[in-house]
């Protein structure tokens, strides 16, 4: 006997069959009428390699590292110098470069120039600006492509997180790493397409929800898989006291059975992700305490990053990451809490980059030893900048800025040791070469060897795309 949730329901009356079904009928009648589409399906089987029309071109890189600074680091301290800030520096900023403008907790308050609390230096032969924050980051100077015209459409951390991640900030849509995971697949048979893992370390680190890895309408079995650099690195990956991997096996043989069986009536693409699910958990058994175990890096690699194995930061972080690339892993985002510097700003600059500056340059650097540089794009950036302006009582800090600020991008075909774009002499507005973190997006997808305009995927009657609506283009003149 059919179970009473399988049983169709055969009562109703034939006018009432057509009347509710006729636009179905219809629609079925008219695609047979027309010629055949190209479309992006969201079936994917067990053994997911990515979607046939993909990639569009050859790809420049095979994978994305993306260290989010978040908090949102202050482009002024960092990489974008600016001489009428301190000649201007405690005088009040004009209001034709603030006013209307949208300023988060320096609403209503009186503006105030902010002269740079450290020194900048010229490094590489194209004499790169740095401030000496981030003495490592000088030495790759030559590797690194400085963007100092980002601009972003969210002001607070949440939705700005939600923006750089999935091109706009309605929560639920897929992040970055899930749509390229779902477009290209990952090279690795036994981790997943997109790993994330995260370190705190600064002020006021502000929390990170899953959902900024999520698939959103994509199946789940594209979403993010966050691991923990200290302790068990997936919860209940591993198994319980008296299961043998043996017994595990027949398990999975059992379930994946029953599904594949159910799948053969329903063809739900969330079963085909649970197929997958399971299998990829049974392989990481395996796979993941052999790439969590750093034995087998030297000495002299654990220095160079400044990692202690086990200890959850940044610098250890970097260093999975690293060993993620070597194993395929397609997408790997790691996250830095401890940016968010409204006060204590000379301070809390030197915490966060003693703590990430070594581990980015380490990883950029062992990357090139090891060949896989030219492959692997790396990002540096955080999900804003940070106001021109003095903000705090006595202790020096910088209040949210979307206008514009900088990130850094190296490797994966970005054209190395060069400056795109630039602020005003205020830092305030970004205005020559400005680059949308839609175009941003864009890129990315570019240099993997995806048009954009022609990598969507049909939902709720529209045709979804990571750069969305609005225009977006690929930044041509950072590509080598």
């Amino acid at each position: 006997m059919k179970h009473p949730a399988n049983t169709i329901d055969l009562t109703a009356a034939r006018r009432t069959f057509l009347s509710r079904s006729a636009l179905g009928l219809g629609s079925v009648a008219l695609a047979g009428l027309l010629p055949p589409q190209k479309s992006v399906a969201i079936t994917p089987s067990p053994e997911y390699s990515g979607l046939q029309n993909l990639p569009h071109f050859a790809p420049r890189a095979k994978r994305v590292i993306f260290l989010c600074m978040a908090g949102g680091p202050s482009h002024l301290e960092t990489f974008d110098y600016k001489e009428q800030l301190e000649k201007m520096h405690g005088q009040s900023i004009p209001d034709s470069i603030t006013q209307g403008q949208p300023i988060a907790q320096l609403q209503g308050q009186e503006l105030k120039c902010q002269q740079p609390l450290t020194r900048f230096r010229r490094y590489g032969e194209n004499g790169q600006q740095i401030s000496d924050f981030l003495p490592f980051t000088a030495r790759i100077a030559d590797k690194i492509c400085i963007v100092r015209s980002m601009v972003t459409e969210q002001i607070n951390h949440d939705p700005a997180h939600t923006f750089m991640n999935t091109g706009t900030a309605i929560s639920g849509r897929p992040s970055m790493g899930s749509w390229i995971n779902y477009g290209l697949g990952s090279e690795s048979e036994n981790l997943p397409g997109f790993v994330v893992m995260t370190s705190v370390g600064g002020r006021s680190p502000q929390p990170i929800a899953s959902r900024q890895w999520a698939a959103g309408f994509l199946p789940s079995r594209f979403q993010g898989v966050e691991f923990h650099a200290s302790g068990d690195p997936v919860h209940y990956v591993g198994n319980p006291p008296g299961i043998t991997r043996a017994s595990q096996r027949q398990l999975i043989d059992a379930v994946q059975g029953l599904n594949q069986h159910r799948n053969q009536h329903v063809q739900d693409p969330e079963i085909d992700a649970r197929l997958a699910a399971y299998e990829m958990a049974f392989r990481m058994q395996v796979s993941v305490p052999e790439l969590m175990d750093l034995s087998d890096e030297t000495q002299e690699t654990l220095d160079m990053y400044g990692a202690s194995p086990g200890d959850g930061s940044f610098a250890s972080n970097c260093l999975l990451a690293r060993r993620l690339a070597e194993r395929g892993v397609r997408f790997i985002h790691l996250y830095h809490r401890g940016w968010d510097h409204h006060g204590g700003l000379q301070k809390f600059m030197d915490i966060c980059c003693r703590l990430t500056d070594r581990p980015a340059w380490a990883l950029v650097t062992d990357l090139q030893q090891r060949g896989l540089l030219d492959e692997t794009l790396v990002i540096w950036g955080g999900e804003f900048g940070r106001t021109p302006m003095f903000q705090g009582k006595g202790s020096v800090g910088r209040d949210h800025h979307i206008k514009g600020f900088s990130i850094w991008m190296a490797g994966g075909g970005i054209k190395p040791g060069i400056t795109h774009g630039a602020t005003d002499p205020f830092g305030y507005h970004a205005q020559q070469d400005v680059v949308h973190v839609r175009d941003l997006h864009a890129t990315i997808l570019h240099v993997l060897g995806i048009n954009h305009q022609r990598f969507s995927v049909p939902y709720q009657g529209l045709d979804m795309r990571l750069t969305g609506v609005e225009p977006a283009k690929a930044v041509l003149p950072i590509l080598a």
